[in-house]
């Protein structure tokens, strides 16, 4: 007889893992029970095509690994057995639940943990997504620890409160359930995380003139406001949007728990990677989906949207995206998350970011008094982007071609670290404003009530402001949008009032609603 083959009698045995819906993580019971009967293996539980191909894996590891293949029928029920399981990741605790079943491991420990990971046929552990979600629903049900991939140990050693195991393949998995190895639980300095391997290779001192265009993007993102840059080609607009994070205020540790939640779920961490500890910066091609923008699929994964959270989204060319793609941006830029239902099931995931775009003035690319487009190409060209969406871009800031003088002057400009100490002291003020509230948490998300509180202005002011708006033309819509940017720069200026100086600046930031463009 085969010393592969195991005859054994009838056991059961649960083992403890977990999967992910959303951005969230929920524990999934794994219940192996060998018993009589021919040799077979069942998967139930409403497995994918992945978990039902682990049967084949797990039986190939067990025996390269030098463990005995049980005989008889042996039944692994995932539960909750309602929700769809996906992915490779119970590989690693099947294998162990067949191994107590059998009697080949003896872990009386075993509950204690929530074990992930895939097999390779060598018996050895690869990395698997989702990880940190994992570690987070393992410390809230009351987990003593988990036991990963070692590619994943950074990841989830940055969750306090609970033992990380890294183990390299099954044998070192099942030597520390039955208490034969001790591995040194992994922990991550997150002071170190944060602080380390932060050398920008982006910098706004490279960029040559342009300062008026500087200065908006300054105020961008003091107060997170959504802006359009509207040039000529060649005039630097991808390549100030591109600096843009370079200027943003560090990310908090709960913000980068939550970006790297959405990063990781995806798979786009680096190995050996704790945290995502810079903001986000995606710019995604015109031709994208709305499934690829928003996120969807059968199966609802983050879009880009969603990989932009606490970061920036960045679309160039914005004509050019499809009115439909486009249309998709109104509830997350209004709402900050984005809910996908499919037949597999509903996901919230969050989309809080800055929506910086860009495109030309014109079809042919040049400013509405050079351009040779008749009035009616180039609202046609602009009618591409809806009102809605425009309503919700703060900053419209014209981009003019950069001179002779700056592009050969020796003149560098200021540092992204001195504009991103300003802005950090501006989002301060705001901080304390709010009073910390999580669902205003800069200029750009304040409230009407918040309008009418904050915003206040003097009675001259307020006349100045009215008289603009007729002279100007400046439609309904922007009323709310130039008191936000008005703030904003008051914010910077260290100003609890917001004076003339304020608001005519803010006002000379909605170009698209001025009559040259009607």
């Amino acid at each position: 007889m085969d010393s592969t083959l195991y005859k054994n009698k009838p056991m059961l045995s649960k083992v403890y893992s977990a999967a992910v819906n959303g951005i969230e993580a929920y524990c999934v019971e794994v219940e192996v029970d060998s018993g009589w009967g021919d040799t077979m293996i069942v998967i139930v539980g409403l497995p994918d095509a992945a978990v039902r191909e682990s049967r084949d894996r797990v039986t190939t590891a067990l025996s390269n690994s030098g463990y005995k293949y049980p005989l008889g029928k042996t039944t692994i029920n995932l539960a909750p057995a309602d929700v769809k399981k996906e992915g490779p990741s119970f590989d690693l605790p099947i294998a162990l639940g067949m191994l107590a079943a059998s009697e080949q491991l003896e872990g009386d420990s075993m509950d204690e943990f929530m074990i992930v990971g895939e097999l390779a046929l060598n018996g050895g552990v690869r990395t698997v997504k989702g990880v940190l979600p994992i570690a987070l629903a393992a410390r809230s049900a009351n987990k003593r620890g988990l036991i990963i991939p070692a590619a994943n140990a950074a990841e989830a050693g940055v969750v306090s409160g609970i033992d990380v195991i890294p183990v390299r393949n099954l044998r070192e998995a099942a030597a520390f359930l039955d208490g034969s190895l001790d591995i040194t639980p992994s922990e991550m300095d997150l002071k170190e995380v944060f602080t380390g391997g932060h050398e920008d290779e982006l910098d706004f001192s490279e960029v040559k003139g342009q300062e008026s265009v500087k200065r908006a993007l300054e105020i961008a993102a003091a107060g997170g406001h959504n802006l359009l840059l509207i040039g000529p080609p060649g005039t630097g607009k991808s390549m100030l949007a591109k600096r843009l994070p370079t200027i943003l205020p560090p990310l908090t540790l709960e913000e980068a728990l939550e970006t790297t939640k959405v990063h990781s779920i995806v798979g786009l961490l680096s190995p050996g990677q704790a945290l995502v500890t810079r903001r986000p910066f995606r710019a995604p091609h015109h031709t994208v989906s709305d499934a690829g923008l928003l996120g969807g699929n059968i199966n609802p994964t983050p879009g880009e949207i969603s990989l932009a959270h606490n970061g920036v989204l960045f679309l160039d060319e914005l004509p050019e995206f499809k009115r439909n793609v486009l249309e998709t941006l109104r509830q997350p830029l209004e709402e900050g998350h984005v809910t996908i239902s499919r037949a597999a099931g509903t996901m919230t995931f969050p989309s809080q970011f800055m929506l910086v775009a860009a495109m030309n003035p014109t079809p042919d690319g040049k400013m509405p008094d050079e351009s040779r487009s008749s009035p009616r190409k180039i609202q046609n060209y602009l009618g591409r982007i809806s009102g809605p969406l425009l309503d919700r871009i703060d900053m419209h800031i014209e981009v003019p071609p950069v001179s002779f003088k700056d592009i050969t002057g020796e003149r560098t400009g200021e540092s992204s670290e001195g504009i991103r100490e300003r802005i950090v002291a501006a989002r301060q003020r705001q901080h304390l404003r709010f009073d910390g509230r999580v669902s205003v948490n800069c200029n750009a998300r304040m409230t009407s009530r918040d309008l009418r509180r904050f915003c206040k202005l003097e009675p001259e002011t307020l006349e100045l402001f009215k008289a603009s708006m007729v002279e100007l033309g400046l439609s309904a819509r922007a009323y709310d949008r130039i008191l936000k940017v008005a703030r904003t720069i008051s914010d910077l200026a260290g100003s609890e009032q917001i004076e003339a100086p304020h608001l005519f600046e803010a006002i000379q930031y909605r170009s698209l609603d001025r009559k040259i463009w009607s």
